[in-house]
């Protein structure tokens, strides 16, 4: 399965937004990774679908766009609207409704992910696996880009795997947060493809070559 880099624009500069994603484009991303936090799900406030909408112009890249918001159906047309590719909607806010909010995100023409947080058990992600075309594993607690990666969540990212395995289903299994180049093969090797990266990359002196060897 490919490999691919999300670089999160969470670690770069806001104010270069449009610069950032070209530049990106440049040194071959997969995806660019949109972390939109409202305040309330978790404490800080990033940005919403206006700066989605801003940055669609600038590349031609996937948006993946990470909902980290209270009632996330709300959220989903003005985020299609914008031009995310892919929408991912946290288990944890809407737990009762995540395959509706799921086949919400696919009827409005985007592909579809759901996202557990490190306190979540990986079995509250298999039924998403049945139609997603994504999901998102956190492994640091979200809010904040540069912190350490949690090793418990390498458990989870092989149940998931094993899982979406027996169903006949290789979707892509994203994992997000304190992937450096030291332990990004052991993510690769339990079973994760799509590889989010913010401090890594932006802090890199060789952009392009961290993520080649992210990608590996």
């Amino acid at each position: 399965m490919k490999i691919k880099i999300a670089p999160s624009i969470l670690a770069s500069d806001f104010a270069k937004f449009g610069e950032t994603v070209r530049q990106l484009e440049k040194n071959r991303a997969d995806y660019i990774h949109c972390d939109v936090m409202d305040g309330n799900f978790v404490p800080p406030i990033t940005f919403g679908a206006q700066a989605v909408a801003a940055i669609r112009p600038h590349t031609s890249l996937p948006l993946d766009c990470h909902l980290m918001v209270t009632k996330p159906a709300s959220r989903i047309r003005e985020f299609a609207d914008a031009g995310a590719d892919i929408i991912t909607v946290h288990v944890e806010a809407d737990p009762e409704h995540v395959i509706q909010n799921l086949e919400k995100i696919h009827a409005a023409g985007v592909k579809a992910s759901a996202v557990i947080n490190p306190q979540t058990a990986a079995e509250e992600l298999f039924p998403a696996c049945e139609i997603a075309d994504m999901v998102l594993i956190m492994s640091v607690v979200p809010g904040w880009g540069g912190q350490k990666f949690i090793p418990e969540t390498l458990k989870k990212i092989e149940a998931v795997r094993n899982f979406c395995t027996k169903l006949g289903r290789d979707i892509d299994i994203e994992v997000d947060g304190g992937i450096t180049e030291a332990n990004v093969r052991e993510v690769i090797a339990a079973g994760a493809n799509v590889i989010v990266a913010g401090s890594t990359v932006f802090r890199s002196p060789d952009m392009a070559a961290t993520i080649s060897r992210l990608r590996g």
